[in-house]
């Protein structure tokens, strides 16, 4: 049976190729962050597969955290797609997975506040410029989530913390500061 949609995916500025399928190839991605101090000079790194295909996107901040450079990494993996695909996102950040699986929802249904257990009242999300922008780059995406243990041998999550370490090395030494606030923008790809 033939799928009513016909997907047209060029995941990353490669060839456009047609799919007929109700499930296209995904886009395999695998993102990281680093953080030299926390806060201290950061860097992130994304690979991105699709078939035969590659392209690996990085960047840093003189000053960051190490989540926003998870959130930095994923937001900039999926800017980079040129059309809706089925995605497959790989991280080792507990943070970035729950916040897009667990917290979210909840995020959205309570206007960006979340409730602080210590002392018992909402406050508004942290990093909210990069949730906000992240949220809207999944929308036209089917994206499956996967969490891996960094550090434990996976190729590309290991070949992701090495880039995402070099941009810290390199970029983010060098770069502009990265931190929430009034000023905070979401880069474009």
């Amino acid at each position: 049976m033939r799928s009513k949609y016909r997907r047209i995916c060029s995941a990353f500025g490669q060839p456009r190729q047609e799919f007929d399928l109700p499930d296209p190839i995904p886009v395999i991605i695998y993102t990281d962050g680093a953080c030299s101090g926390n806060p201290g000079p950061g860097g992130w790194c994304a690979i991105l597969r699709y078939g035969p295909h590659e392209k690996v996107l990085g960047g840093g901040a003189s000053l960051t955290t190490n989540n926003r450079m998870e959130l930095r990494a994923a937001l900039a993996a999926l800017q980079a797609l040129t059309r809706p695909c089925a995605v497959e996102i790989h991280t080792d950040s507990e943070y970035l997975k729950k916040g897009v699986t667990e917290w979210l929802a909840g995020w959205l249904r309570n206007g960006w506040l979340r409730y602080d257990s210590r002392t018992g009242t909402k406050q508004p999300v942290k990093n909210q410029d990069l949730w906000r922008g992240l949220h809207t780059a999944m929308k036209p995406h089917r994206i499956t989530w996967h969490w891996v243990k960094g550090h434990a041998g996976d190729e590309f999550n290991e070949r992701a913390d090495r880039l995402a370490v070099a941009a810290l090395n390199s970029i983010g030494v060098k770069g502009k500061p990265d931190l929430e606030g009034p000023d905070a923008t979401v880069p474009s790809a």
